[in-house]
């Protein structure tokens, strides 16, 4: 069975494939797709721009297609950076200028009040619409979406080299090193797209 991730970032696809493997699918990028366009995540919530890539791939590809959106919530900051956690410095932004503009909005927070939260939300979109285990609830037409999240806080300064995005500012609950001072796989143990896409393994092993 092909499935195509709905991404061109390379971190992105190794977490992913890295979280997938032992499932018996062949997996394919928009790589494999240069036909097929950038879609803009243009919803005002996750799991809209989740739905909205992976039914948009799958029409291109006429092949099975995983999207997904996440991104970092902090409880101060009314949720934000939020559906705009990629773009919250600015539509070419890169991950150091985000977590510049997370910082220099939470100088002066205390430590109890710099909790946040990752989420992901994973969107499985088909071709033409698949029976729906009993199993799996939220399935509508061709699309299921599967959720997950880390709870944690922010530090005041980057650390660590491993991961992407905000991992550097990110220590989840409960540990003293960011998600950036990591393994890869102690990360997908704790991590919010690690959660989500072991549901979608699960789904995956009944199909």
């Amino acid at each position: 069975m092909d499935i195509v991730l709905a991404t061109r970032n390379k971190k992105k696809v190794e977490e992913m494939s890295r979280i997938l493997g032992g499932v018996d699918i062949n997996i394919l990028t928009l790589d494999d797709f240069p036909s097929c366009p950038e879609v803009e995540e243009d919803k005002d919530t996750f799991e809209g721009n989740a739905v909205k890539k992976a039914v948009e791939i799958a029409k291109c590809t006429n092949k099975i297609a995983v999207a997904d959106d996440s991104g970092l919530e902090v409880y101060e900051l009314n949720g934000n950076p939020g559906v705009r956690s990629a773009r919250y410095a600015g539509e070419k932004a890169d991950d150091i200028a985000n977590i510049e503009k997370l910082l220099k909005g939470m100088e002066g927070i205390p430590d109890e009040k710099r909790g946040a939260r990752f989420v992901c939300y994973i969107a499985l979109a088909f071709p033409d619409t698949p029976p729906v285990p009993p199993l799996i609830k939220g399935g509508q037409g061709g699309v299921i979406t599967f959720f997950g999240f880390a709870e944690g806080w922010i530090g005041r300064e980057p650390k660590g080299r491993m991961g992407f995005g905000y991992d550097p500012v990110f220590f989840p609950t409960g540990y003293d090193r960011t998600f950036a001072e990591m393994t890869p796989e102690e990360k997908d143990a704790l991590s919010h797209r690690g959660k989500a896409l072991e549901r979608l393994r699960e789904y995956l092993g009944l199909i």
